[in-house]
């Protein structure tokens, strides 16, 4: 049997679950589990997973300063970026219906860096720290909008949305340079954080307004997600059901920057995430989009919680930022799929 068939309130809901999601699902969320215990444990000293989970939950007072106060914030955020990351590129890659989009692929995340550099080096003294992930997303949004426009000519095609979002996203990467070298020192070694795509220096405070903000997209896919799937067989087919296809389309832009722009004020330009764990995704669970976003999520997650390990521990006393990481396996991965869309 294929399905699992679930029927409610004397058959008035019903629904069918594919085995073969929940089986993926379950298996990524205990890989993300096991993976999110392993980096409370290693470190420059190691701490048993058993005494880990003690004192999560209260069991020791032992090990609160290294645990509680240095990595478990840490560990926190890698999680929730790269569950952000990996929606905001699947949102992408189904509204404009292109393999080769993600968010720092097409500028999106380079222009919420431009965005946060902008506000840190005018708006510093002036507005709260706390309004530097708006500042980030309204970078983001502003750059999507300029690229899909700039993209356009009867339709977007894949390789020119590419390769605009390239160019668009290389002069945004000389703004930011421009600003570090005209700003101070203080404002250049703030901005650097988004340069590298680091989670050092983590605090609580970058967890509870990172999670804050994903709970915005939230009601639109849960609401909207369903229409999506109808929306990738074409505009005409879509409209044809009464779906309206412009007015989604920017929603569903504006969660994916939300997550994007999120993702770079807290952890910086973590790059190639929203590119890899959608492909990863489909590989298990095929297209459905709703079923996509919480395996696309824990994969993610699991990536940036594998590049934040290697980063924080593989070449101590250094910590080298977690965006090296994610690039160098993201890179070939881009490259493989140029190659595959190549007569696209």
């Amino acid at each position: 049997m294929k399905y699992w068939t679930i029927r409610l309130f004397k058959e008035r809901i019903s629904l069918q679950i594919n085995r073969r999601w929940v089986v993926a699902v379950a298996i990524s969320g205990l890989l993300v589990f096991s993976l999110f215990i392993l980096n409370l444990s290693a470190g420059s000293s190691w701490i048993s997973p058993l005494n880990v989970l003690s004192q999560i939950f209260g069991y020791t007072d032992e090990y609160a300063f290294v645990v509680e106060t240095l990595r478990l914030p840490r560990a926190l955020l890698a999680l929730l970026v790269g569950a952000a990351l990996g929606v905001s590129g699947l949102i992408l890659q189904s509204i404009i219906r292109n393999p080769l989009a993600s968010p720092d692929i097409i500028g999106i995340t380079s222009g919420a860096s431009f965005g946060a550099v902008l506000f840190i080096s005018l708006g510093t003294g002036v507005f709260s720290m706390s309004y530097l992930p708006f500042a980030a997303i309204v970078g983001g949004f502003i750059t999507a909008i300029i690229i899909y426009l700039l993209s356009w000519n009867k339709g977007v095609t894949p390789i020119r949305l590419v390769l605009i979002g390239i160019g668009i996203s290389a002069i945004l990467k000389a703004g930011v340079t421009f600003m570090l070298v005209y700003s101070d020192t203080y404002i250049t070694s703030k901005a650097y954080i988004w340069l590298t795509g680091s989670l050092y220096a983590t605090k609580w405070s970058d967890v509870t307004s990172m999670f804050y903000w994903m709970l915005i997209p939230l009601p639109i896919l849960l609401v909207l997600g369903r229409t999506l799937n109808v929306s990738e067989l074409g505009d005409d087919l879509a409209t044809s059901v009464g779906i309206n296809v412009q007015v989604q389309r920017l929603l569903f832009l504006l969660c994916s920057v939300i997550l994007a722009g999120t993702a770079a004020a807290h952890a910086g330009g973590i790059e190639f995430v929203g590119l890899m764990a959608p492909h990863i995704a489909r590989k298990f669970v095929g297209r459905s989009f709703v079923g996509l976003v919480p395996l696309t999520a824990c994969i993610g997650a699991t990536l940036v919680l594998v590049a934040d390990l290697i980063a924080r521990t593989a070449f101590l006393p250094l910590d080298i930022p977690t965006g090296v990481f994610t690039a160098a396996i993201g890179a070939p991965f881009f490259i493989y799929l140029l190659f595959s869309n190549r007569n696209r």
